[in-house]
């Protein structure tokens, strides 16, 4: 999955392939003063350069002779560039992958197994759904390294003047929040009290958890769709009464991109969104008068109290398999796995993946959030299948859209994309 600022599927991206770039050291410590190069590649937007300036300036300190070739690389075109780079003589030594694209680089045996190292890069700190992304065939093929998850963002004086006291806790307390926003607004016909495009799978996907669903399961060596159970049947009927309720003028087949729901959020016509930390960067940024008059809750469940499971979109960090440096690359990787740099990870607004310990996080409205949701985070089938899903004409966006607009009843939406999911995992 891509990363925080942008959550797109990574797998989608089509635009450049050009051969990656590494060392042409040999591997070892870097301790003895050999000069050697260590090319890193992350990605745009994904770790502040106050960090990364300070995790290559320590590294190179400690490692005489070493340098770090540090390289930003942009989320589009990314698949078609690792795949190049990843087969080529030359690859970089440590890379960003986003967590939907590990399992397909992991299965096809181009990425550095890292089972037996996984003490030493603070295993037991690793955030569980990011760690569940990047194992394959019972082995882990790199580390967690940050992840974001939508939260509620709402209009605080929005809330207060609809006599809203408190950030609801549970979805009935949600559905009510909606109404009385609704009733508030009523003599603005413009006014939606929640924004919810048709096509915002991601968010479906925490209502299908939340009731004990999934949206795929393991069927022998492959998977099979799995949204023709009761389960997964209840999350899509919760969604349609949040938009029913709303009445939220989204298009139905359409996702949060189009169009781009935080300039819908900042037109100040809004009452709450269902969004990641830097829609609402970008709503402040459009309207500055939101700037001390949002917050933001976590997607509550239907039990009380908890919170719903939530999509964890984010990056792993592994090490190429033709990597000359592999051992330099796990010393970086264990520098950064670090709590010094997992705390400004979480400074900058990410959840941090190698690190429990979100308090850096927590001292802001949607970091707070963030960081009571993030651990009961999920990812998206672990499978090199489930890139196709998400790049093609993905059959959880048809299933909202036909059900939403009264195209297809619920059974039969509901059957139409889990055919179309089998098909795709299955193959």
């Amino acid at each position: 999955m891509k990363g925080w600022r942008g959550l797109a599927v990574g797998a989608a991206a089509l635009a450049v392939a050009v051969a990656g770039c590494g060392t042409s050291s040999d591997g070892g410590s870097g301790n003895s003063g050999e000069p050697k190069t260590l090319t890193v590649w992350l990605m745009d937007g994904s770790a502040p350069t106050t960090l990364t300036d300070a995790l290559n300036k320590e590294f190179q300190d400690a490692h005489p002779g070493v340098t770090v070739k540090y390289e930003v690389q942009k989320w589009n075109g990314i698949q078609e560039k690792l795949t190049t780079a990843l087969t080529s003589n030359n690859p970089p030594d440590v890379i960003e992958l986003g967590n939907t694209q590990t399992a397909k680089f992991a299965a096809e045996e181009t990425l550095t197994d890292l089972s037996g190292d996984v003490s030493g890069l603070n295993g037991d700190q690793w955030l569980g759904g990011l760690e569940d992304s990047l194992t394959w065939d019972g082995k882990q093929y790199g580390l967690p390294f940050y992840a974001a998850n939508r939260t509620v963002i709402y209009r605080t004086d929005l809330f207060q003047a609809a006599g809203i006291a408190a950030a609801p806790t549970s979805r009935d307390e949600w559905v009510s929040a909606i109404e009385k926003l609704k009733a508030a607004n009523a003599a603005d016909p413009d006014f939606q009290p929640l924004y919810l495009p048709g096509q915002s799978w991601y968010v479906l996907l925490s209502f299908i958890w939340d009731e004990g669903g999934d949206v795929a399961k393991p069927q022998g060596s492959a998977w099979a769709g799995a949204v023709d159970t009761p389960q997964a049947k209840a999350g899509l009927e919760f969604y349609k009464k949040l938009v029913d309720t709303s009445g939220t003028k989204a298009p139905k087949d359409a996702d949060e991109a189009t169009p781009q729901q935080m300039e819908v959020f900042a037109t100040g016509k809004v009452g709450m969104m269902i969004g990641l930390p830097w829609e609402l960067a970008g709503a402040v940024k459009a309207n500055p008068d939101l700037k001390e008059k949002t917050g933001a809750f976590p997607i509550p469940s239907k039990t009380a109290g908890k919170t719903a499971p939530v999509f964890l979109g984010g990056s792993n960090l592994a090490i190429p398999a033709g990597s000359k440096n592999a051992d330099l690359a796990k010393e970086y990787l264990k520098l950064l796995s670090s709590k010094k740099y997992q705390d400004m990870l979480a400074e900058g607004g990410a959840v941090p993946g190698t690190s429990t310990d979100t308090a850096k996080l927590a001292t802001t409205p949607i970091g707070k959030a963030l960081a009571e949701s993030a651990p009961n985070g999920k990812v998206t089938p672990t499978t090199p299948s489930w890139a196709a899903v998400e790049a093609g004409q993905n059959p959880l966006k048809d299933m909202l859209t036909a059900y939403l607009t009264g195209a297809k009843p619920l059974d039969q939406a509901t059957a139409d994309a889990n055919a179309a999911l089998s098909k795709t995992l299955g193959g």
